[in-house]
């Protein structure tokens, strides 16, 4: 059994075509109906006559040809207009003279190209069938034939008027689509800014500081290896990152695993960073992102006290609130200066910041009054980017 929603979406497949023809059927049967007959549009004031071979012809004009008003808008009006000064000057007045109306409408909404041409070709058109109609002599005042053609502008203008909507509303939609894109390319950019430069920094300080120990063959294996274990964990929260492009990916996997802090700080202490940690209360049930962001701070300004401030003492508070985390961490001064690593762009610290803003949360960093440098944060637990 199909379901509502799955004859909705059957039906939105269908060609537009398929999908207008039901109701230029309707119209095409209604005049037929006995009740109906000769109530349709009368210009001009022309004798009503019984319907014959031609009349058919003009009913099939005007209503069959409705089920092109969207996808041939031009080719809909011609024949909807041909069908509609038969239907006049033959005298049948039959209710599928409506189709004109909406043929107009539906122009003045779809048509793309030769808008002026048809609104021109159109009005000449008009001016003929009236001049014909007068030839006749029917006895229409003037005034009739005046305020049908304003109608008929009227009709064509709410047309035009839709399609400006339209084309605002899918000029909107295309500036929200590609906001969203460049802020998922900025979020990405951060992650990696993030996850490589902390790791490539790391490498680079631990390999610099091997150099000093080629005399120590136990401590230079010791160094070598944590380069390769920061290698390794390099790649793996790469292809963590990776992962999160993939729409099937779960929205928990963003939040680092549990002890993923401990492990970034003993990774930065066998960098030759000294670091005290500590870490306070329980975390809330739901974080959200805070998890996340409070990583990405504390990783963050341990990369900036490595390049910067290396070998000076660096201290890591993490306090776990019912409402909030905070993160704050300080280093003590100026680095020795012995090690080198690659120069900062000063992205990281502002990235920061806009991700703890779009939570709602507090975010500083600057100089110490007594030396050094801290960063701190108050992030809402639960919030969602």
């Amino acid at each position: 059994m199909i379901r509502p929603r799955g004859l909705r979406q059957v039906w939105d497949r269908l060609h537009v075509t398929v999908r207008d023809l039901p109701f230029a059927v309707l119209l095409c049967v209604l005049a037929f109906v006995p009740s109906l007959r000769g109530s349709g549009t009368d210009i001009g004031a022309v004798a009503e006559r019984p319907y014959d071979a031609l009349a058919v012809v003009a009913i099939g004009l005007q209503g069959l040809s409705l089920a092109l008003r969207r996808q041939w808008p031009t080719v809909c009006l011609t024949l909807v207009a041909a069908g509609f000064v038969l239907d006049q000057l033959h005298g049948y007045h039959t209710v599928a003279s409506a189709a004109l109306p909406l043929a107009l409408l539906s122009a003045g909404a779809h048509l793309e190209r030769y808008r002026r041409t048809t609104v021109a070709v159109g009005s000449l058109a008009y001016a003929l069938f009236v001049a014909e109609l007068v030839r006749r002599g029917t006895g229409e005042p003037p005034a009739e034939f005046v305020s049908f053609y304003v109608a008929m502008c009227l009709l064509w203008g709410g047309g035009a008027w839709l399609r400006s909507t339209r084309i605002a509303e899918a000029e909107r939609r295309h500036q929200v689509a590609e906001q969203t894109r460049a802020a998922e390319r900025a979020r990405i950019a951060r992650e990696l800014h993030d996850v490589v430069t902390h790791h490539v920094t790391a490498m680079v300080v631990q390999a610099e500081a091997a150099r000093y120990l080629t005399a120590v063959p136990e401590r230079l294996d010791e160094a070598l290896t944590a380069v390769t274990d920061t290698g390794r964990r390099a790649v793996a929260d790469l292809r963590h990152l990776l992962d999160l492009l993939n729409p099937d990916h779960g929205e928990g996997s963003r939040t680092p695993p549990v002890g993923r802090l401990l492990t970034l700080v003993e990774q930065t202490r066998r960098a030759g960073q000294p670091v005290e940690f500590t870490e306070t209360g329980t975390p809330a049930a739901s974080t959200g992102s805070a998890d996340l962001v409070a990583y990405r701070v504390v990783q963050e300004a341990l990369t900036n006290a490595l390049k910067y401030a290396h070998g000076r003492a660096t201290s890591v508070l993490v306090r776990h609130g019912e409402r909030d985390i905070t993160v704050e961490v300080g280093t003590d001064g100026p680095g020795t200066g012995t090690v080198t690593s690659p120069g900062g762009s000063g992205r990281g610290l502002a990235g920061l910041r806009e991700r703890v803003a779009v939570l709602g949360g507090e975010f500083e960093a600057g100089p110490r009054p007594g030396g050094g440098f801290a960063v701190r944060a108050r992030i809402p637990a639960g919030s969602r980017p």
